[in-house]
Parts: C-alpha cells; sequence; structure tokens
C-alpha cells in the first residue's frame, strides 16, 4: 500500500463517522490525531453502517495500539494490519477489516503533487526521468500532515571533488551523469500553514512552491536548490476530478509548446508502449491471418482467449482473436472469477468466418452480456459482420444455435434478448443479452459521455443480475479504440463504487495495466480524454445523489428527540448505538471497548458507533 492519504490531519471523531458513513463503504478507514490524548492517534474503520475507533499509542519510541506489535512509524503500523486481515477482532469474534483507504481530499489540484509517493519511490521516478530543477511535492511518511518538497539538483561539492580523483576517461559518460541527486525538503504544515522550517510562511502548497521557484534555496553545502520544471503527477483523488480536468484545459502559454494538458499526458503514454511489446505468435501463424479483421491488429499470446474444445487436428482451430483483461491488472486474478476486479474479454468485430469461433467463446466463458460499441457498417466500410439473427429468427453457427426473441431501441443504443444453445450438448438454454451502441462516431468520440454512462450502467446492471456470469465481452472493430475505451471507463467507475467516492484513480496507469494484456487500447487523444470526461461526470452525478440522500437522512431525524453536539447534524443513528452511553466528544475516556487482538489477546481501547 504506497499512499498515506488516509491520514486526516483536521477532523474529530464525529467528523471521521460522517465521512465514513456518507463517502465510505465496508472496509473504508482513515487514521487521525487523538483529540483526548495529544501525540497519539485514532484508528477509525467502518464496519457495515457502524464505525470502530481504535487508539495508536505513540510512546515516543515507536507506534502500536496499546499491545502487540510496535512500530517505527505510522504507515507501517498501517500498512501491516491492512495486509494482515484477520488480526483485528472484536470481543465477539467478529474481525475489523482495514481494507479502502479513505483518503484525505489533496491540499492542492496542482500537478506536481503526488501525495502517495515514498521518498525512495521519488528518488528513483526523478532520477530515471528527471533532470535538474525538476521538483514534486509529496506526503511525509515519517510525519503525517506534513510534506515533502523533492528535488533534482547538483551534486555536492566536496562529493564531485572526490568522485572526479576516481574517474578514468572511460568512465567519463557514466561520471558526467551521477553529477545530479535528489534533495528532500521538509514542507511543515501547522494550524493551516506551510513553511520549510522558518522562514516566511504561507497559506497554500501552492504559494510556497511558486515563492521557492522565484528565490531559490541553498543548501548548507552551498548547493542551490532550483525549483524549474514541475514533475507532474497522474494519480487523483476522483473527488478532485474536476480540478485535474480544469488544470489539463488550460491553454499553455509558452508559444513554443503549445500542447500541453491531455495531449501531454496521452504523448507520455504512447511513448511507453514500446515497453509492451509482447509475443503475438499465434496470431501471426497462417493459419491464422484469415482470422484477423486487421492483419497487425493481434492479441498477445500470454492474455489470449483459447477455444477449448477445439479439434487438435486442425492447425489453429483454438484461436481467436480476443483477450482477457482483468480489471484489477493483478495476473494472479482468476479469469473466471476469483478477485475483486472486473474480467472482460476485448476482441474484434466478427468476420464472417469467424462467427461460429465467437459463439463459441461465448458459451465457454459463460458470457451473458455482449457489448458492441460499433454498427455494422460506418463511411460504407464493413465493420462488423451481423453474427445475431433477426427478430424472432433462429441462427445455426457451427455447434451453437442463436435465437433472437427480444429487441428494444433506446435512444443511444439496441439492446437485445438472445437464446443460445450448444447443438452437440444437453446444456440448458442461455439467456445471453446484446448492447449495441449506435451513436458512437468513427474516427471520434460522442459529444458528451452521458448516453456511454447510461449505456454502460444497463449493460452492468444485467450482468450484475445474472448470478456465475462469465466475463463480459466488448467489441468494436479492430477491438483496441472504442472497446479500450469503454474498458478503461468501466474499471474506473467499478473501482470508485468499490472503494468510495474519495479513492485514488490513476487514468494513465489504468490504460497502461490494460495495453499490457491487449495491445494498444485507447487509441486517440480524444478517446484519453473522454475517460476524463466520463469519469467527471460520474462523479459529479454520484455527488449529487450522495447529496440527495444526505438531506432526506437530515429531513428524517427532524421527526426525533435525538441532540446532537454543536455543528455535528449530520451525525448518523446515534440513538441506535450499542455503546451504553452516546458519545458526543470526540475520544472521551471510557468509551474505547470490545476489540481484541488475535495473536495476543491484548484488548485495546476502542468505541464502535452506528
Amino acid at each position: 500500500m504506497t499512499s498515506r492519504r488516509w491520514f486526516h490531519p483536521n477532523i474529530s471523531g464525529i467528523q471521521a463517522e460522517q465521512l465514513l458513513l456518507t463517502r465510505g463503504v465496508h472496509g473504508s478507514f482513515l487514521a487521525r490525531p487523538s483529540k483526548s490524548n495529544p501525540g497519539d492517534f485514532t484508528l477509525s474503520v467502518r464496519r457495515d453502517d457502524e464505525v470502530t475507533h481504535i487508539k495508536i499509542q505513540n510512546s515516543g519510541d515507536y507506534y502500536d495500539l496499546y499491545g502487540g506489535e510496535k512500530f517505527a512509524t505510522l504507515a507501517e503500523l498501517v500498512q501491516y494490519y491492512t495486509e494482515q486481515q484477520d488480526l483485528l477482532r472484536e470481543r465477539n469474534g467478529h474481525v475489523i477489516t482495514l481494507k479502502y483507504p479513505l483518503n484525505c481530499k489533496d491540499p492542492t489540484s496542482e500537478r506536481w503533487y503526488h501525495g502517495h509517493l515514498s521518498g525512495r519511490d521519488a528518488d528513483k521516478l526523478l532520477t530515471e526521468k528527471g533532470k535538474v530543477g525538476s521538483f514534486l511535492v509529496r506526503e511525509s511518511q515519517s510525519k503525517p500532515g506534513d510534506f515533502v518538497l523533492s528535488v533534482v539538483t547538483q551534486e555536492d561539492k566536496q562529493d564531485y571533488v572526490e568522485r572526479r580523483t576516481k574517474v578514468n576517461h572511460e568512465d567519463q559518460q557514466e561520471y558526467v551523469e551521477r553529477r545530479t541527486k535528489v534533495t528532500h525538503v521538509m514542507i511543515r504544515c501547522q494550524e493551516g500553514k506551510y513553511d520549510v522550517g522558518g522562514g516566511e510562511r504561507f497559506d497554500t502548497l501552492a504559494e510556497l512552491v511558486e515563492h521557492y521557484r522565484r528565490n531559490p534555496m541553498v543548501e548548507k553545502s552551498g548547493i542551490v536548490v532550483h525549483l524549474k520544471q514541475p514533475f507532474n503527477a497522474t494519480r487523483i483523488n476522483a473527488a478532485n476530478i474536476d480540478n485535474r480536468v480544469r488544470e489539463l484545459n488550460k491553454v499553455a502559454d509558452n508559444s513554443e509548446k503549445p500542447k500541453q494538458g491531455f495531449w501531454e499526458e496521452f504523448e507520455v503514454l504512447q511513448q511507453q508502449e514500446c515497453k509492451l511489446l509482447y509475443p503475438r505468435k499465434e496470431g501471426m501463424k497462417a493459419e491464422n491471418k484469415s482470422k484477423n479483421r486487421y492483419k497487425n491488429i493481434l492479441p498477445f499470446d500470454t492474455t489470449r482467449v483459447q477455444i477449448r474444445d477445439a479439434d487438435p487436428e486442425v492447425a489453429g482451430s483454438d484461436y481467436i482473436n480476443a483477450n482477457y483483461i482483468l480489471g484489477s491488472g493483478k495476473r494472479e486474478q482468476d479469469v473466471h472469477g476469483a478477485g475483486e476486479g472486473k474480467i472482460f474479454i476485448a476482441t474484434q468485430g466478427c468476420l464472417q468466418n469467424t462467427v461460429d469461433d465467437f459463439w463459441k467463446m461465448v458459451h465457454q466463458e459463460n458470457t451473458h452480456v455482449i457489448v458492441m460499441t460499433t454498427k455494422k457498417m460506418e463511411r460504407g466500410r464493413n465493420k462488423c459482420a451481423c453474427y445475431w439473427p433477426k427478430l424472432h429468427a433462429t441462427m445455426e453457427l457451427g455447434s451453437v444455435q442463436v435465437r433472437n426473441v427480444e429487441e428494444h431501441t433506446a435512444r443511444d443504443y439496441v439492446q437485445r434478448k438472445l437464446q443460445v444453445t450448444r447443438l452437440d450438448r444437453r446444456d440448458s438454454l442461455r439467456q445471453v443479452w446484446h448492447y449495441q451502441y449506435l451513436s458512437w462516431p468513427d474516427h471520434g468520440v460522442p459529444n458528451e459521455p452521458g448516453g456511454v454512462l447510461w449505456f454502460l450502467e444497463e449493460a452492468n446492471r444485467t450482468q450484475a443480475s445474472i448470478e456465475g456470469c462469465g466475463p463480459m465481452v466488448v467489441h468494436c472493430s479492430a477491438g483496441i479504440g472504442r472497446t479500450g475505451t469503454i474498458i478503461v471507463i468501466d474499471i474506473l467507475i467499478h473501482l470508485i463504487n468499490r472503494q468510495g467516492l474519495d479513492c485514488d484513480i490513476d487514468i494513465p496507469k489504468t490504460i497502461q495495466r490494460v495495453r499490457q494484456q491487449r495491445s494498444g487500447m485507447v487509441q486517440t487523444e480524444a478517446q484519453y480524454k473522454f475517460i476524463y470526461m466520463a469519469v467527471q461526470q460520474y462523479m459529479d452525478t454520484a455527488q449529487k445523489r450522495l447529496e440527495e440522500e444526505q438531506r432526506s437522512r437530515v429531513k428524517e431525524r427532524e421527526y426525533s428527540n435525538i441532540k446532537y453536539a454543536p455543528n455535528c447534524t449530520s451525525k448518523l443513528n446515534m440513538a441506535s448505538s450499542r455503546s451504553s452511553s452516546v458519545v458526543t466528544n470526540d475520544d472521551s475516556s471510557g468509551v474505547y471497548e470490545n476489540i481484541n487482538f488475535k495473536s495476543s489477546q491484548t484488548s485495546f481501547s476502542s468505541n464502535t458507533r452506528r
């Protein structure tokens, strides 16, 4: 776990509960300073519709949960209990799961802010990709709530002289490359002000950075710390996507580099494609060439879908131009359902000679939802063979029979209900839902993402309603551009739904993970920007839905006689607390209870509230 943004430096226990109950999910957690014991901390965890608070002791030498394992930093403690899921339990045996960090809002929308980076990762990133003057700002791991400015500088003068005596002409190139280092400057955050350990204090991180860009700092060794070019991050808090889109939309002031923002991010992503040239030998075989719609768009061998009941006597009979896409990006996730990430099959639009194989794949993978993002013909060109029958008609496609029993036309798409069965087996009839999106222009993107989001919601609602449903099959014509765009949007929305509105998302890294499984996914800058627009609109809708739910809850509480602490009218269900006394003061003594630590059976101070 790399992110430390689960630390919220300025919230009370009641505010923590409000955050977890309104913006989190089961397993969401955060850490915060203890109000009753300054210097200590509290771990707040959501369990269903309750929040459990666990005290963390800061002895001055180590952090612990008042017993059990001891850790040098708060981050190490939280990471340990996140990875060891069965250690924290209530006295009744119920496990307290730390699963999804509920992240603190970023202190700035500036793209040089890398909230999740460790010092080691910052060193590696800046050393490999930065140059003198490249800088970024990250969270402090050792002092939660503070920050660190990491910048590439020249080597220390004394170190430079020592190195100079140790190299010869053959080592000159290596010597030149090693003349830089990464300097880390602590940024303190106290009472809402930022400083670098003395001197002027600033209201925001952006003001501090801008000041030191104009007025360079000087190290004790005499080396000047110049902040020249920001090293931009791609990770964002999902709730902050409006700010990131605004930043990326800004027109560059520098006439020498007119293309920045989305173009710049997408170009960096494109340059990394050379690292993703995995073998595609199966698609290149002579017997399989006629099965590829485009001769150079081939499936990676490592993730390709294989037809399992193929005829071993027929060369290439197990081949289809399709790849599994694991939404989590984890290879250990089983393509047949294990793991939390979504699973897709990305494939090309059928050719007339691949329709039979397509339906074999759909049947063997237990697919019940097919998403098609192209018309059969566009601009006079065939984009996909018609692999389904007309309404009320039946087609026999090799060993598979398909009947079209229903069709419903919406504004942007057609939904078909197909009945599929294997003629060579006694399998029961299977329902397959076919969603064809009709409003995606060839060589472009829709004007706005609302129609695509609604289309995806309908397809996912059907997918979720079918128990044991196999991977969703997604295709366009080549199976990479629109297909990749749809899959990446769906992966990000699924992540937000699973981890809450304040989770971290990284659109370029998500695309890169998907490209590791099928070459060329998300083809154009327009598609790249469309992903941002879709997630932004989804978040806007989710925020409005959440606000409406909160207004409804407040209205319901108006009819109760519960008294709330000042400024805490949004406190949820305090009357139903399992604790014998209702608590209105954060971390009040005597109310932390009911926690067991499995390995040592040590009881920890804790409080559970609904």
